[in-house]
């Protein structure tokens, strides 16, 4: 008897026109006394894209290409998607699943890395669909981080070489990699992994961010320096979260001389909001007021390697695979990556 009756995309969710905006934020801020003021701000973002975000398309993308990896590879479950914050929402995909007489769910959640936002808030989501379903609903297994696995690492490679070949030859040369991820409250990040997990003051996270900015310098064409920094940080000015900003760091770097930087939204699954607006517009905005060269790689995606990673994760769980691995961190207290 296989373990698993079906395969559960779990992801963000977003938008998709103009009057879904703000009702989407509030969902993503209740209970955070967040002010009106400043979703609206957000919410202009959303706005200068039609009030589209493309992270639903990019999981339809996604499932799709996850469909046909998994009949290709013989692998039979049947997949759904749910969304933490927008439709299709995770208690009413649980809630079919259960219709179709699923008992046992296997999920991947749209985050590779170890952090409350990316893995336990994620765990905590699905406690609350099954506890507002009974005693009838799914199980659901979340599947390991994937920070290191060939199948992430692989195409930010091929992403990172396509954007360094887009800058002029004399840029390229002394570009610097600035390899992006979303920015957490520094408590957060302490605590990510596990406290006394010898990671260092960023925790897990900041540990797991660096280790993939290496995976991918030490498969380039050649050695190029480069560095870690943040984005998308949306706490108070008086709560410290990690750093730096990538705006902030340009400016700092172009004060040095270096002609240009090539972003690697390392921290991403996808081309969602945060990249397209702080990388592809406010990002670029500061390169051009800097007079620095400016590239931004693309995220996974659904880039074979990508789409064969998740199929490979299912047959640790369904197979006993073992697992693939490119580093070598410690693991997360509690936790199977």
């Amino acid at each position: 008897m296989r373990p698993y009756d079906a395969f559960l995309l779990i992801s963000f969710g977003g938008p998709e026109g103009e009057d879904e905006v703000i009702p989407f934020l509030e969902n993503v801020t209740r209970g955070r006394n967040i002010p009106r003021e400043r979703l609206a701000e957000v919410g202009e973002h959303y706005f200068l894209f039609g009030g589209v975000s493309p992270i639903n398309q990019q999981c339809r993308d996604l499932i799709a290409a996850i469909t046909g990896d998994f009949s290709a590879n013989g692998i039979d479950l049947p997949v759904y998607w749910g969304n933490r914050f927008w439709a299709p929402m995770l208690t009413d995909t649980l809630a079919a699943m259960r219709d179709d007489g699923v008992r046992r769910v296997l999920a991947l959640p749209t985050s590779a890395y170890c952090n409350w936002s990316s893995r336990t808030a994620y765990e905590e989501d699905i406690a609350r669909a099954r506890a507002a379903l009974g005693e009838d609903a799914p199980e659901v297994d979340l599947i390991r981080p994937f920070y290191d696995h060939p199948g992430f690492v692989e195409p930010l490679v091929e992403h990172t070489l396509a954007s360094l070949d887009a800058l002029p030859e004399d840029q390229r040369r002394g570009a610097r990699l600035l390899f992006s991820a979303h920015s957490i409250p520094m408590a957060m990040a302490r605590e990510s992994g596990g406290p006394g997990q010898g990671f260092g003051p960023a925790g897990a996270y900041g540990a797991q961010l660096a280790e993939v900015a290496r995976l991918v310098v030490d498969r380039l064409d050649r050695e190029y320096p480069f560095e870690v920094v943040y984005q998308s940080r949306s706490g108070p000015p008086s709560q410290p979260w990690l750093e730096p900003d990538v705006n902030d760091r340009m400016e700092e770097l172009a004060a040095e001389g270096v002609p240009a930087v090539v972003v690697v939204p390392h921290g991403f699954v996808s081309d969602h909001m945060e990249v397209k607006f702080d990388l592809d517009v406010e990002a670029r905005e500061t390169a051009q007021k800097l007079g620095i060269g400016y590239e931004r790689a693309l995220s996974p995606g659904t880039h074979p390697a990508f789409v064969s990673m998740v199929t490979d994760l299912v047959r640790e769980y369904t197979g006993g695979k073992a697992p693939r691995k490119l580093g070598a961190l410690p693991r997360c207290a509690g936790c199977d990556c």
